[in-house]
Parts: C-alpha cells; sequence; structure tokens
C-alpha cells in the first residue's frame, strides 16, 4: 500500500522471517506429521479403514506440502471448499498482482512473512479437511493441553491470589485498586511468553510464578501505557455514565497464557472496572497454540474439577460468567485469515461493527501485533497509530511480548540502544509491551 514500507519476508537471508519459513516451520510441520501417525491406531479403532485410508491421505498432503516449502515452490490456490477458500483465493490473486516477475507466482520465502505463515497453517487445515473422516482433528491439540498440566503450580498461585484479593475488594483504596489492576495486566503480559509456534511445539510453562516475578520483569516492559488503561476504566467507572463498560480481549495462545487472561477477565469484572468481557478465538487450530472455542471450554472445565479449593472455585465462577452472559466467547473467520487489521472494515465489516461496541479493546499477543502494524518494516519510532494505518474501532491496547521484527512507538534511539545490548531482542519473548491507541 501506498506509504507503508515494505513487508517483512523470508527473502532477507538471515532475518527472523528467514529462519521461521527456513527452519520452524519445517520442524512444526513434522511434527504435525507424526502426531498423525501416533494417532493411527486411534483412528482406525473409530472409523476402520476408512480412518487409516484418511490418516494416510492427510500425511500424504502435509509431506508435500512441507516439500514445496523447503523447495520454495509457488504458492498454490486452495481446493477443498471451506466457508474462508474463496477470500482467502482472492487474497492469494491480489499477492500475484504485486509480482512483476517470475509470472505472477507468489513463493515461500519471496512473498510476506506474515501471508506465507498463516497460509502454512491454513494448508494443515486443508489437508485435514481432504481427509474425512478425521477432519475435525486438532493436531495441536496435545501440546496445548500439555502446557495446561505443565502449569498447574503456576495456576494454582495465580488462582488463589485471585480470590484472596477479590475477598478484599471493598477494602481496597483507589491506589490499592490500581496497583492490584498493575498486577493481573502484567501477568497476563509475560502469560504471553508461552507460545508453542515459537518453540516448535515443544514445552513452554512458565519455569517459576509469573507474579513472583513482576517486579523484576519491570524493566523489560519497552511501552508501558497501564496508566492510560487505569485512567480510561477508572473514569468509566467514576462517572457510571455508562450502564455497561464493555473489554474486548483477542486471545492468543491456550494453555497459561488463556489462565493468564481470565484470571485479568475475572479481576475486571470484580473490580467493576468492567461489566462484560467479549473474548475472540480461532475457528480452526492456528499458530500450534492459539485458543479455539474446545480450547476456552476444556481449560475453564478443567480448573474448575481441580483438587484445589481456591482454582476449583475460580473454575466455577468463570463457568458461571459464561452462563450469565458477562463473558462473552466469540470467533470468526477473519481472525484465520491473512489480512492485517486495517483490511477489517472491507473484508469484514461484521467483525468491525461488533469491535466497536467495546470500551477497550486489548489484543493479545504477537500475531495479532503483526496484523496490527501490517507486520513491515516500520522504523521504530514510527508512532503506533501511523502503523495502524486507519484500524480503530475503539481504544485499544497490544499486549505482547516480542517474538517478531517488528515494533514501533519507540523512543529515538531505544531500538538501537537495544540492539546494541541485545541483539535478539525482537524475537525472545524478553522483552514486553503494553502499546495503546485511544484516538480515532
Amino acid at each position: 500500500m501506498a506509504g507503508s514500507p515494505e513487508s517483512l519476508s523470508g527473502q532477507d537471508v538471515g532475518s527472523f522471517a528467514y529462519l521461521t519459513i527456513k527452519d520452524r516451520i519445517p520442524q512444526i510441520l513434522t511434527k504435525v506429521i507424526d502426531t498423525l501417525h501416533r494417532h493411527k491406531s486411534e483412528f482406525f479403532e473409530k472409523h476402520g479403514e476408512e480412518g487409516t485410508e484418511a490418516e494416510k491421505k492427510a500425511i500424504s498432503l502435509l509431506s508435500k506440502l512441507r516439500n514445496e516449502l523447503q523447495t520454495d515452490k509457488a504458492i498454490f490456490p486452495l481446493v477443498a471448499q471451506f466457508v474462508d477458500t474463496d477470500i482467502w483465493n482472492r487474497y492469494l490473486e491480489y499477492q500475484q498482482s504485486l509480482i512483476a516477475e517470475d509470472n505472477g507466482q507468489p513463493r515461500w520465502f519471496y512473498s510476506p512473512w506474515l501471508f506465507v505463515e498463516c497460509y502454512m497453517y491454513r494448508r494443515i487445515h486443508e489437508a485435514l479437511i481432504q481427509s474425512p473422516p478425521i477432519s475435525d482433528f486438532d493436531v495441536f491439540k496435545e501440546s496445548k493441553e500439555q502446557n495446561f498440566f505443565e502449569s498447574r503450580e503456576s495456576i494454582v498461585t495465580l488462582c488463589t491470589y485471585l480470590q484472596e484479593v477479590t475477598r478484599t475488594l471493598g477494602e481496597l483504596d483507589e491506589d490499592q485498586l490500581k496497583n492490584e489492576f498493575f498486577k493481573f495486566l502484567q501477568v497476563s503480559l509475560w502469560g504471553n511468553k508461552c507460545d508453542l509456534s515459537l518453540s516448535g511445539g515443544e514445552s513452554s510453562a512458565p519455569k517459576r510464578s509469573v507474579l513472583d516475578s513482576l517486579e523484576d520483569l519491570k524493566p523489560f516492559i519497552l511501552v508501558n501505557d497501564m496508566e492510560q488503561l487505569w485512567s480510561l476504566l477508572s473514569n468509566h467507572k467514576k462517572t457510571r455514565e455508562k450502564a455497561s463498560v464493555r473489554v474486548d480481549i483477542v486471545l492468543d495462545n491456550s494453555g497459561f497464557e488463556l489462565i493468564t487472561d481470565l484470571v485479568l477477565a475475572d479481576f475486571l469484572l470484580s473490580s467493576k472496572l468492567a461489566t462484560e468481557i467479549h473474548f475472540y478465538g480461532k475457528t480452526i487450530p492456528w499458530f500450534v497454540s492459539d485458543t479455539t472455542l474446545h480450547d476456552f471450554h476444556w481449560l475453564v472445565a478443567q480448573v474448575k474439577h481441580s483438587a484445589h479449593q481456591w482454582t476449583a472455585q475460580c473454575g466455577a465462577a468463570w463457568e458461571s460468567h459464561v452462563k450469565t452472559g458477562s463473558w462473552v466467547y466469540q470467533d470468526h473467520l477473519f481472525w484465520t485469515l491473512p489480512h492485517e487489521y486495517c483490511a477489517m472494515a472491507q473484508v469484514a465489516p461484521d467483525l468491525y461493527a461488533d469491535l466497536q461496541k467495546a470500551d477497550l479493546i486489548l489484543f493479545k499477543g504477537d500475531l495479532n501485533y503483526r496484523k496490527l502494524t501490517g507486520d513491515r518494516k516500520w522504523a521504530f519510532t514510527t508512532p503506533f497509530h501511523q502503523a495502524l494505518k486507519g484500524f480503530h474501532p475503539a481504544p485499544l491496547c497490544s499486549v505482547r511480548t516480542l517474538k517478531a521484527e517488528v515494533q514501533v512507538g519507540l523512543q529515538p534511539g531505544q531500538g538501537e540502544a537495544l540492539t546494541a545490548s541485545d541483539p535478539g531482542w525482537l524475537t525472545t519473548g524478553t522483552y514486553g509491551i503494553f502499546q495503546f491507541d485511544r484516538s480515532p
């Protein structure tokens, strides 16, 4: 688009995009193939010979995909009919129109990284759609559940703390309430470190309690707009001009990160900083650990049936929030399309209109940040508002640990100083941001 820098892509040898396409994505595909193979007997037990044939077909299609990627072949249109197939293929045509040479065929290393990475996950889904009766098998389910179980100690600590704070809310003065709000925000931020697509599906459970680490981690928050979030929500609460205050959370990873988001959401309701929370997840398995409807309900049920009293109480409360409608889970096919968010109003006007009803939208994680900013080579000092390119359904904030080579809104010299002291600062998940944009 005019006036925007070029997209990050795998043609920059040595870049994080290049290494992702060269190493990380094939590793994820290999793991998916292995997962299907390990479930061979289960497919046979459920579906007989048809299940065995479906597993073979899915593995064959995924092996072909891995070969296309590793040999930098042209990117092909999707063939299996699904609700989003036509939108994807139109987007592919749009990418073709941007390429003057090479017969206008987008290729893995020469197309925008955001596009090819989303396309790869969509092709995994395509392989399963083409392999009934195992079409609804979630190839990432095991690793998401493993992350949850490996985080149980941290989950108990968080739920216990939430229950303690909730019981004393009436005794807190404004400064104390603000302090707790900041704590739960930071817990949600650092929960974003648990990204299985970054680790290739390997365990990413927290090694120590996030609550114990908050003070140590504060210097690693590069953009900290928590005060503006407090100001926005506490003003709504004070003035009571609005009967309802809606906070939307566009979710990232399931497992431990989702726990940190639900703990924050519970605190927002209990403290009356919000009266309703809308969660947005993915319609299909995505980027290894992204939250689907099944993941959301599975996790709430696991917490509810915990042997630990305070954890179980949290789960029961969360289930009740869903039943009463103060928590609403929604998905939309737009979240698993390759478009940057400035295209949402045109591509998914219904979703954009829904987001406009929010008083605040929290966008969790890296993929959301890449789509907010278009995954482009912006200068570090580019204002966040400018990088959003007109996307502004409501006041919004990115809550993200950095795992991709895109970051805007930094102070002059800040990015260069970080590069000098820590060359991998953009991609390791060590640093985080609360980056807010209020103005329409």
